[in-house]
């Protein structure tokens, strides 16, 4: 069995993440998504979710491409993630280009995937804001 993970904070769950989800589970048989907690958002990038971390895995187990969530607490964490849940390929927007192909080191494949052109969280709260 070849096992994803992907990482992200997916609130305000829109069709771009929905994208990247079924885009990331292609690449294998099993997607883990590691969701950002609400304290590793607030404390390591200084973004506050609309949804709370229990309500963004909700909306992310209802997904069909998703098999498994997990917390994302540290920026550190993605190395031992790799082994623990014994991950093949490490999937992340490419918006990212070449900050972890370190963890090939860790025996994953890394793939960057291009984002959906015209859609961005911040875009819908700048937009909602208006």
């Amino acid at each position: 069995m070849k096992r994803v993970i992907t990482y992200g904070t997916f609130d305000m769950l829109h069709y771009g993440h929905i994208h990247l989800l079924r885009r990331a589970r292609e690449l294998g048989d099993y997607l883990v998504v590691a969701l950002s907690t609400d304290e590793f958002n607030w404390n390591e990038k200084q973004k506050k979710c609309y949804f709370s971390y229990e309500h963004r895995k909700l909306l992310l187990e209802a997904i069909r491409y998703v098999d498994e969530v997990i917390p994302e607490e540290s920026w550190d964490q993605k190395r031992t993630d790799i082994h623990d849940h014994n991950i093949d390929v490490f999937v992340m927007g490419d918006d990212w280009k070449g900050h972890f192909d370190f963890l090939e080191e860790e025996g994953a494949q890394v793939v960057y995937l291009p984002r959906t052109p015209d859609i961005s969280t911040t875009q819908i709260k700048q937009n909602l804001g208006k």
